[in-house]
């Protein structure tokens, strides 16, 4: 082996800033924001602290980062549904495409935005605040789709689209607990199916 061989082979690997996102995704979405010690995450990054906070800042920081990651990738697919042709539609596809989110077992159970709000106390009101802005922009995506299907004659004009869109996310988020608690994909998939059963016609 030569020396320079030898220099290359000695050199620590380069620090994959995205891998890391990864593992502190995982981590946050089954701790929570304040469950997730500092150990806990630097273990799982394979780094010291020093080094996380060189590379995120600080815990929060370190969280926005991922939460932004978990929005653009596993949770994507709320924000696709409003492109569906009908009210009924959107409601159909963000119902069973939260389905199956939750019963994908690739990723912890359960809705990362929902439970980190639920779970954050007194000391983590900043993150609270921006979960639960996370959450009310979904909810706002929806119900401006819903008005778009009421000017389109696709929806009453008597329904109120903002209580819709709200009914829609409080199925999600009562989904994602009962998925926490083992629910299966079969039980969700039923809830989902008595739930569109109220769904109005136009």
């Amino acid at each position: 082996m030569t020396e320079q061989e030898k220099k290359l082979r000695g050199r620590p690997k380069l620090f994959n800033n995205d891998q890391a996102l990864e593992k502190a995704l995982e981590v946050f979405w089954k701790r929570g924001y304040e469950g997730a010690s500092m150990a806990e995450l630097t273990a799982e990054l394979g780094i010291n602290k020093p080094s996380l906070y060189a590379a995120f800042g600080n815990k929060e920081e370190l969280f926005r980062q991922a939460l932004d990651k978990y929005v653009s990738g596993p949770a994507a697919f709320i924000g696709a549904v409003v492109k569906e042709p009908t009210a009924r539609m959107v409601a159909d596809r963000f119902l069973f495409d939260t389905v199956g989110f939750l019963a994908n077992d690739q990723h912890p159970k359960g809705c990362m935005i929902v439970q980190g709000a639920l779970s954050c106390g007194q000391g983590a009101d900043i993150i609270k605040e921006q979960l639960i802005r996370y959450r009310q922009h979904y909810e706002t995506l929806l119900s401006e789709r819903f008005k778009q299907a009421q000017q389109a004659g696709d929806l009453s004009p008597e329904l109120d689209p903002a209580a819709l869109a709200k009914y829609l996310a409080t199925l999600h988020q009562g989904m994602s607990v009962q998925a926490i608690n083992g629910a299966t994909r079969e039980e969700l998939t039923n809830m989902v199916n008595v739930a569109l059963l109220n769904w109005p016609s136009k």
